[in-house]
């Protein structure tokens, strides 16, 4: 069964399993792109969606600059609901030298969030006006990453079982398993990611952030552990869906070129009724999955009346806040 998340995207998404992608540079060694949310990296195992190199693997063949030894090759990734800026390389060699010197060669990369304010009864304190957070991640048998509290461990199924038995590290799950006096137990990951906050609202905050290192989830998880899942995030158990989407998006990517030593930068701007939504309070419209009644088989899809209270995006973004605000009463 499809989760709630993706039928409401099926629904309500104009380009849902047909997103593109944009082409912002290219020269003989690498290329950078606009990925759009819902679309794939790359391809996991038995996955038959498009992804954002099957897409650009497809622009390059129509403009006729594909070739065996000039094709994509994937040098970092972006979460599917994530959007924003994602170079690739065109041969295995500069992929192997971009991935090389990425810690040293990327001098930003910059990320905007709208994430959900804690509620007042919860035991989470604001977020400062900047900051670190400096916490290791751990994976759950989903791959999803999270912080892990003192006493946390795997849950005891046929998944950690399987992981333990075979070893194979066929998931990031199984490769962050360890065994200790004969019990499995979560082997965390350093985790570094520096924040600001860019303004305040009354539902919500954007959020900039920077990553100090670059792992699955970290954005996600990080801010979640904070008390700040990010809006339109069912992974991470957030209430609203203001987007009909994962508020997250990569901005910035700033890098000296590994092999002419030019200092590039590309920005794409995140839409502008983030920054609206949050100024406004207005983003307070309720996520499906987090409806009381929405406690049917996961992935059942919504009854009617959701639909008729969450409509399209384009809808959405011809309304003004005090119409948007209206939907979640």
């Amino acid at each position: 069964m499809s989760r709630a998340s993706t039928e409401a995207k099926r629904l309500h998404k104009a380009d849902f399993g047909k997103e593109r992608i944009d082409l912002l540079y290219e020269d003989e060694w690498l290329c950078i792109v606009f990925k759009p949310s819902g679309l794939l990296s790359v391809p996991y195992p038995g996955s038959r969606a498009r992804t954002a190199i099957d897409a650009l693997e497809l622009l390059m063949r129509k403009r006729g600059t594909f070739s065996a030894s000039h094709r994509p090759f994937v040098v970092h990734r972006l979460d599917r609901d994530t959007s924003g800026v994602m170079m690739f390389a065109f041969s295995e060699a500069s992929q192997q030298k971009i991935m090389d010197t990425w810690q040293t060669m990327v001098t930003r990369r910059l990320y905007h969030a709208v994430a959900e304010n804690p509620s007042p009864r919860s035991c989470f304190a604001p977020l400062a006006d900047s900051g670190t957070i400096d916490a290791p991640l751990a994976y759950n048998s989903h791959n999803i990453g999270f912080v892990p509290k003192a006493g946390d461990h795997p849950a005891e199924g046929s998944a950690t079982k399987q992981a333990l038995r075979h070893r194979t590290n066929g998931s990031i799950y199984e490769r962050n398993l360890t065994v200790r006096g004969g019990r499995a137990e979560f082997k965390t990951i350093p985790a570094v990611t520096h924040y600001r906050v860019l303004c305040r609202g009354t539902v919500h905050t954007l959020i900039e952030l920077d990553l100090e290192t670059g792992r699955k989830n970290q954005i996600r998880a990080h801010l979640a552990s904070k008390g700040y899942p990010l809006a339109g995030d069912e992974n991470y158990r957030a209430k609203t869906d203001p987007f009909g989407r994962l508020a997250l998006h990569a901005r910035t990517l700033e890098f000296d070129h590994p092999y002419t030593g030019e200092h590039l930068c590309f920005e794409v701007p995140e839409p502008d009724d983030w920054l609206s939504c949050v100024q406004n309070g207005s983003g307070g419209i309720p996520a499906v999955w987090s409806m009381p009644h929405h406690q049917q088989k996961h992935g059942a899809s919504r009854p009617d009346s959701v639909l008729e209270r969450i409509p399209g995006r384009r809808k959405r973004g011809g309304m003004d806040f005090i119409q948007k605000g209206k939907l979640h009463r």
